[in-house]
């Protein structure tokens, strides 16, 4: 008959030293690699706020933390230039090139996707050639056109919105094409020839069934030609000449181009200024892209 083993046997317990470098070997690896990037991404944000607040407004006179902080920067941006209209002028652009991109794109796109037609597999061959190329490369071309273009017809003309927005349209449709044609391609054609069987025209097929179901692209692309359309610099000097009409990036150039030391306050609060509407356009969007994506998960 055999006896239990009642052998009490010591627990060993894991000293402070070999927890901690069990925790290092899971994980302290990430926050190595994390706290750099966001200290890298952070501070030229905190250096552009500072500077907005520095009362003294000087590029030599910035500090990550100022010694104190006022509204001088900012009074005078908007006193002394036309901030207002700069800002306007900005909105104008970014929104309506947005929204007219994400709606020509669309249909094009749903176009290319679902019909076939004499000329289609040119058409598609074309935007991907086009878009190889920057937009900036065609830029005497486009200037010598709108030349002529504003003696015959002012409204599109030099210093007008509609001009520059007709510019960036050109630029900013034959990639967002190619980008929403290939994910018109993954929404199965059942469903249109359902909706067709029943008696829906291409028209509400579009809008009824096709754009929901592609938000997120919708969202993405509305988000990118936004971002970039405020942003955008080269284009505008050129076809924006007259004060009135130049945009917020613009403007804020010109404060620093001839008197950078002196004016830099009041350009880091125009780059604050600048940054709202991304991060609104942004947050509002975010939403639709995440309803869409896990949407498109479930499947029934």
């Amino acid at each position: 008959m055999s006896v239990p083993d009642t052998t009490v046997r010591p627990v060993h317990r894991r000293s402070t030293t070999d927890r901690f470098l069990l925790w290092a070997g899971r994980l302290g690896w990430r926050h190595a690699v994390m706290w750099p990037v966001v200290i890298f991404a952070v501070f030229p944000v905190l250096f552009v706020v500072s500077a907005a607040l520095n009362p003294l407004g000087t590029l030599s006179g910035s500090r990550l933390w100022p010694t104190g902080a006022s509204m001088a920067n900012a009074q005078d941006l908007f006193q002394n230039t036309p901030f207002a209209t700069w800002y306007v002028n900005s909105l104008f652009f970014a929104i309506g090139n947005a929204a007219i991109t994400v709606l020509l794109s669309a249909l094009a796109a749903y176009a290319f996707s679902r019909m076939r037609f004499k000329g289609r597999r040119v058409g598609l061959i074309g935007l991907l050639v086009i878009q190889m190329f920057p937009q900036f490369l065609a830029i005497v071309a486009i200037y010598l056109m709108f030349s002529d273009l504003g003696e015959l017809y002012p409204v599109i003309g030099f210093d007008t919105r509609w001009g520059l927005l007709l510019v960036y349209l050109g630029g900013a449709l034959s990639i967002n094409t190619w980008l929403m044609k290939g994910f018109f391609d993954t929404v199965p054609r059942e469903l249109d020839e359902s909706a067709q069987m029943d008696g829906a025209t291409h028209a509400q097929v579009f809008f009824r069934i096709m754009l929901p179901l592609v938000t997120p692209v919708l969202a993405i692309v509305g988000l990118l030609v936004f971002v970039s359309t405020i942003n955008e610099f080269l284009l505008a000097s050129v076809f924006l000449r007259d004060t009135g009409a130049q945009t917020l990036g613009l403007g804020l150039y010109q404060l620093v181009d001839s008197q950078r030391n002196a004016n830099f306050g009041m350009f880091a609060v125009g780059a604050v200024m600048l940054s709202l509407p991304t991060l609104a356009v942004f947050w509002f969007l975010q939403r639709y892209i995440s309803e869409g994506l896990t949407s498109g998960a479930v499947k029934g």
